[in-house]
Formats: C-alpha cells, sequence, structure tokens
C-alpha cells in the first residue's frame, strides 16, 4: 500500500480525517493500488455464481467505486450497465478506465444508495464490499431504495463473508479498526463511517424481508469451509417478487 504506485501513510491520514465522498475523492487516483479494492477472486467467484440466474437485461453496480463491478456485470447483462456512486473522483477514475466495448451500454451516475436515482429500471443490482459505509440505523432506507429500483422477479446480489473466529487474528484487527473509527468519530468532524463488523447475516435477512424479498444464500465454493462446514462466504440473493407473487 506504501510503495510507489500506491498512498502514503500521511494521504492516507488526509483521507482518513476527511468525510467519506471527500476522502475517496482523494484516494480515487491510487485506489485500485489499495487492498481496499474487490479483489478479482471475489469479482470472479460472484460472476460463476450470478451467470446461471442471469442473462439479465440491465445491471445496477451500487456503491460502484472506480468501476470493477461494472465489468461483472457488463459480462452478465445484455442491454445496459450503470454504476453509482457518490464520490465524483471514483466515478472519474470508473471512466477512464472502463470504456464501451461490443456489449452492453456503460453508464455512470453520481447518486447516494440511500436516495436511488431511478426508477424500477434494472433486473439486477449487485454490492461489492460497500455496505461498511452504511450506519445499521440507515441499512432498511438501503434495502427499501433498490427493492424500490428493481423491476419484478429482479435480484439483489452480494457477497458476504463469515465472521473471523476470535483464534483468528483478523477477528482482533477488524475489531481494532472498527474500534478506533469509532474513538475518531467521536472526536473528529465529519465522520467517516466505515465498520468492518456491522453488517452481518442475520441483520441482511432481517432487512432483505422487511424490504419485501425472498432470500436465498449461495455458497462461494472457492473460498471453503469453516471448521464447523459452514461457508466462508456466501453469495446473497434477494429476489423481488413478480406480479401476483406475495413478499
Amino acid at each position: 500500500m506504501f510503495g510507489p504506485e500506491g498512498p502514503s501513510l500521511r494521504e492516507l491520514a488526509v483521507q482518513a480525517l476527511s468525510s467519506v465522498e471527500h476522502g475517496y475523492d482523494l484516494l480515487a487516483p491510487k485506489f485500485d493500488r489499495t487492498p481496499f479494492r474487490t479483489s478479482g477472486r471475489v469479482l470472479d467467484a460472484v460472476a460463476r455464481a450470478l451467470a446461471p440466474l442471469g442473462p439479465f437485461d440491465d445491471g445496477l453496480d451500487l456503491c460502484c467505486g472506480t468501476g470493477a463491478g461494472v465489468r461483472v456485470l457488463a459480462g452478465l447483462c445484455r442491454r445496459s450497465v450503470v454504476g453509482v456512486d457518490f464520490s465524483a473522483g471514483m466515478l472519474d477514475v470508473a471512466r477512464r478506465e472502463i470504456r464501451p466495448g461490443d456489449g452492453p451500454a456503460i453508464g455512470w451516475v453520481r447518486g447516494d444508495a440511500r436516495a436511488l436515482p431511478f426508477t424500477a429500471a434494472f433486473d439486477l443490482v449487485a454490492g461489492f464490499g460497500a455496505f461498511g459505509h452504511f450506519l445499521p440505523r440507515e441499512l432498511p432506507g438501503l434495502f427499501a431504495q433498490v427493492h424500490s429500483v428493481l423491476r419484478p422477479g429482479g435480484r439483489f446480489a452480494f457477497p458476504l463473508p463469515a465472521p473471523a473466529p476470535a483464534t483468528d487474528p483478523l477477528f482482533w484487527t477488524l475489531l481494532g479498526f472498527d474500534a478506533v473509527m469509532r474513538v475518531r468519530n467521536v472526536l473528529w468532524r465529519p465522520p467517516f463511517v466505515m465498520y468492518y463488523r456491522t453488517f452481518r447475516l442475520g441483520t441482511v435477512l432481517a432487512e432483505s424481508r422487511r424490504a419485501g424479498f425472498t432470500t436465498e444464500l449461495r455458497a462461494l465454493p472457492e473460498f471453503g469451509r469453516r471448521a464447523d462446514g459452514s461457508p466462508r462466504v456466501r453469495l446473497v440473493v434477494a429476489t423481488k417478487a413478480t406480479a401476483g407473487q406475495g413478499s
């Protein structure tokens, strides 16, 4: 991360003391050289899991960042793919890096996932790791917004890792990160909302149901299983009811 092409420690510190939007505007030119970018392994696994459910006509990458997820959706959608993000800097990078080709039309929209500027225009909405930027009290509105922009029968899909056990150093790393962010947000304004341990499976299932989705969980076998046999990473697929169906 601190190599010649990645952000310096000072740049990361400035970002962390900014708002979420301005912080990502600052980080955008070097974002794809950080570990914050969704890995190719995750992107490929999600693409393989979603392929049997398609093809889809129109897709939306929620909180698209520099557009890595848009590339995935472009391989699954026949007509159009839109990336939406509230960071103008991230969208600028995405526009430069991802150009329309022979596949679906690609568009970019600056907007807030909590107030999506669309009607029911999509068959697939995907998210790739930005959910830590939403406070728990914002999740009902987020799921309701996604539900509103999907056509009947449309799907909201995103990978969800299982929480690390307390014996795993990752557990303590993420716990420490969240603790530091909470202290930072008490002492400094504007807040920078990014918490790794608030978007849990139980919460996801409850909010999906509240928004009117029916939800299934698909194991991503590329990531193996935990000691108890449960998947290390699941793909959550929440489906909007078709006409005549109950929720």
